[in-house]
């Protein structure tokens, strides 16, 4: 059973989008199976093994969310924070200006997949193990 002061301390070792493997990797050894990030507010709800749901509440104010989706400049600048040229915040908002409203991360199948604001799949990524 994982907790989310768990949760909050593997999260404090991100810096970049560089260190996404491992935190997934360390989220795996605590029990969860997925989870799905809110980029309006930053809620995160946490899914783990025997239905076990916990939540972290919103971190930011709510963020104005674009409707128009830019896939193509999205893949670009995701590609930039996966090598740590920019924070979480810089990425959020990003997010927020490019139509994406949430990712879910699969972490029994290494899979993180971004979706629009009408819930449509904009693109799912093998996570690195």
């Amino acid at each position: 059973m994982f907790t989310l002061d768990q949760i909050t301390s593997a999260h404090s070792r991100v810096k970049s989008g560089a260190d996404f493997p491992q935190y997934i990797r360390d989220l795996k050894r605590l029990g969860l199976t997925k989870y799905v990030a809110f980029v309006e507010d930053g809620h995160v709800d946490y899914h783990g093994e025997r239905q076990q749901f916990v939540q972290a509440p919103g971190k930011y104010d709510a963020m104005v969310m674009s409707d128009a989706l830019k896939a193509d400049e999205f893949k670009e600048e995701l590609l930039a924070h996966q090598q740590g040229k920019t924070d979480y915040p810089t990425f959020i908002r990003m997010c927020a200006e490019m139509g994406i409203s949430t990712w879910e991360v699969d972490i029994l199948n290494l899979t993180c997949t971004y979706f629009d604001q009408a819930g449509n799949e904009v693109l799912q990524e093998q996570i690195p193990a």
